[in-house]
């Protein structure tokens, strides 16, 4: 996959995290840690397993509170307006979070009552939802019945039903075969070129290329931030998964 040539935004994030700490019985988890999603942006979050990636999604989406700083989704702060601040972004877990009993349809039907949206409004939204991806003749099935990639386009659909302006996606590509995988993509580069903002998390240096920007996280802190090319460019020659590697074996680095 080519670097991103996808156009610098300027604008006010979305989402914006400053000096950010966790720790979990004393050993830390986040280390100070800041980070910006703008509208239009497809800002990729990149780092080895136990670098700090699911620790800063749970702070985002509300599940936990930072020790230290703060966090904001569209002017919202998570501590004093978490119920709007939720209601502006959408989440795909990289664990599957569907109601396998449950059909197709009133999966989407939980999520949109969650949000309170009218009646006339859902039926809208889910047939809406259901066409663009591809679902329409799987409404009425169980979601046990699903492919794995079906299931990620679901909880895609799910996520974007009470219409967010950030979207968050944990490791969303995690076991999915080669086609569901492309497909995903091909969708959340639609959504970026529409305002979307979008935090991608993954350890995955292929897709790190689509974004606008990288954020490499080792062991708690950022030791990167800055465009692809600009990562690729800290090895000869230039390539971007090389240059991840020697960046996150760096114990120097992350202390």
């Amino acid at each position: 996959m080519p670097l991103s040539t996808h156009p610098k935004v300027v604008s006010d994030p979305l989402l914006q995290a400053s000096d950010v700490a966790k720790a979990y019985d004393g050993k830390p988890a986040l280390n100070g840690v800041d980070i910006a999603v703008r509208a239009g942006e497809l800002v990729v979050l990149l780092g080895p397993n136990g670098a700090g990636k699911s620790t800063l999604l749970q702070l985002i989406t509300g599940l936990f509170t930072p020790d230290r700083g703060s966090i904001a989704i569209c002017g919202h702060d998570l501590r004093s307006g978490i119920v709007p601040a939720l209601a502006q972004l959408g989440v795909v877990f990289q664990q599957p979070t569907l109601d396998l009993e449950l059909s197709v349809e009133a999966n989407l039907r939980f999520h949109a009552e969650l949000h309170g949206l009218p009646g006339n409004q859902v039926r809208t939204r889910i047939a809406a939802a259901a066409e663009r991806f591809g679902l329409t003749d799987r409404l009425h099935s169980p979601a046990r019945e699903l492919s794995g990639g079906n299931r990620r386009r679901v909880e895609l659909a799910r996520a974007l039903l009470h219409e967010p302006r950030l979207l968050v996606m944990d490791e969303a590509t995690v076991g999915l075969d080669p086609a569901s995988r492309r497909d995903i993509l091909s969708h959340i580069l639609s959504l970026r070129a529409a305002g979307m903002g979008i935090l991608w998390t993954t350890h995955l240096v292929d897709e790190a290329a689509m974004g606008d920007a990288i954020v490499v996280l080792n062991r708690g802190n950022v030791v990167f931030e800055g465009a692809p090319a600009e990562l690729a460019a800290r090895s000869q020659p230039a390539d971007l998964g090389n240059a991840f590697l020697r960046l996150t074996a760096d114990t120097d680095a992350a202390a």
